[in-house]
C-alpha cells in the first residue's frame, strides 16, 4: 500500500482505498453529488464492475481518528485522460450504512483528499482530469481553483424537440455515410477539418489531440459509433455528425455536429441539424440535448433558431498534465 498523505491534524489520513472498503467509500462519494450527478456516477461504476484492483487506484480515501469520513476517485478514462469525482464539501452529511462520525465534516479532509488525487494524477502524468461544476457553486469553484484546477470552457446545455426543423433558404441534399467505413486516418482528418477555426471549445482543442478527442467521444458514447456520420456535399466530405442514444434520459445526444471551414456559412450547417433531428424522430426519440460553448455565438444562434432552450448550465474545470499520449 501507498505511504498515506499525512495532515497537520495528526489523526487525519489519506490513503488509496482498501479493496474491502470500497463500498463503504463509494457510498461517502455517492452522497457529494446531486441526483444528476449520482446517475452519471452510477454508469461510470457499471465500467468498472470487472475491474481489477489496481483499476481502482485512483480512489482515495480519508480517515479521522480511524474512521473513514471522505472519498474521492480519479476514474481513468480512454487517451490518458480522467475524470474527478469529488469528496462531499464542508457541511453535508456522512450517508447511510457508512462510518457514524461528526455530520459537519471538516475542510481539511477535503484539501488532503484533493492533494492526494492531484498527485496521483501528475504521477501518472495524465493528460487532463477534468470535473464539470453548476455555474452557481462558487465555494466549490473557489476551492479548485485553490488546488490549482483551471477552468476551461462554460457550457450551455441546451434541448429540442425532435420534430422541429430550421426553414432554409434552398434545398440541401446532404448524404450521410457510416463513419465507421472511413479508415483510421480519414476519421483523424476529418475532425481535424472540422476543428480547424472552430469557435467550440477552444481551449480543449489546445489541448488535446485529435486522436484524444476522439477517444473522448468513444468514451461518451458506448454504443458508438452506430450513429455516427460522415457527411458528403456535392461528392465532397465536408462535415461529421456524432449523435449517441441515451436510453436512461430517454433522448438523443448530439455530440459533434461540424463543417469543414470551405463549407460553412452556406447554409449546410441549418441542413445538417435538420437531419440529426430527423434522424432522432425517425429513432422514436422525442428530444435531442447537446453542449455548446457560451462563447460559440454562431452556434448557439442556430440552435435557438431550431427551438432548443438551455436547462442548464456548467463550468469544466480541469488539472492539464504530461504530453504523451496513453
Amino acid at each position: 500500500m501507498a505511504k498515506p498523505h499525512q495532515h497537520p491534524s495528526s489523526s487525519l489520513s489519506v490513503i488509496p482505498c482498501p479493496s474491502d472498503k470500497r463500498r463503504e467509500a463509494l457510498l461517502h462519494l455517492a452522497a457529494a453529488h446531486d441526483s444528476t450527478q449520482q446517475q452519471m456516477l452510477s454508469i461510470a461504476l457499471k465500467g468498472m464492475v470487472n475491474a481489477s484492483d489496481e483499476e481502482w487506484q485512483g480512489l482515495w480515501v480519508s480517515y479521522l481518528d480511524g474512521q473513514m469520513n471522505g472519498a474521492v476517485w480519479v476514474q481513468r478514462l480512454p487517451g490518458n485522460m480522467a475524470r474527478l469525482w469529488l469528496p462531499r464539501m464542508q457541511g453535508e452529511t456522512i450517508p447511510e450504512g457508512t462510518s457514524h462520525g461528526s455530520p459537519n465534516v471538516t475542510g481539511a479532509p477535503i484539501h488532503a483528499l484533493l492533494d492526494a488525487a492531484h498527485q496521483w494524477v501528475k504521477k501518472h502524468n495524465i493528460r487532463l482530469c477534468h470535473l464539470e461544476l453548476a455555474s452557481q457553486s462558487h465555494e466549490t469553484e473557489a476551492l479548485l481553483l485553490q488546488h490549482d484546477m483551471q477552468p476551461l470552457v462554460t457550457l450551455a446545455y441546451l434541448t429540442c424537440n425532435s420534430t422541429r426543423r430550421l426553414a432554409l433558404n434552398s434545398e440541401i441534399f446532404l448524404s450521410l455515410q457510416p463513419f465507421s467505413k472511413l479508415s483510421d486516418v480519414e476519421q483523424l482528418d476529418l475532425l481535424a477539418a472540422v476543428g480547424r477555426d472552430s469557435l467550440d471549445s477552444c481551449a480543449l482543442r489546445d489541448i488535446l489531440s485529435v486522436q484524444e478527442l476522439l477517444a473522448g467521444f468513444y468514451q461518451q458514447a458506448p454504443q458508438a459509433p452506430q450513429h455516427w456520420y460522415a457527411v458528403s456535399y456535392q461528392q465532397a466530405l465536408v462535415g461529421v455528425l456524432l449523435l449517441a442514444a441515451r436510453p436512461a434520459l430517454d433522448r438523443w445526444e448530439l455530440l459533434l455536429m461540424g463543417l469543414t471551414p470551405e463549407w460553412r456559412g452556406q447554409g449546410l450547417g441549418r441542413a445538417l441539424l435538420n437531419n440529426a433531428l430527423s434522424l432522432t424522430q425517425q429513432a422514436g426519440i422525442a428530444e435531442v440535448m447537446l453542449a455548446v460553448d457560451e462563447l460559440n455565438l454562431p452556434a448557439r444562434r442556430i440552435y435557438q433558431q431550431a427551438g432548443f432552450k438551455t436547462y442548464a448550465e456548467q463550468r469544466l474545470f480541469a488539472w492539464k498534465g504530461g504530453s504523451e499520449l496513453g
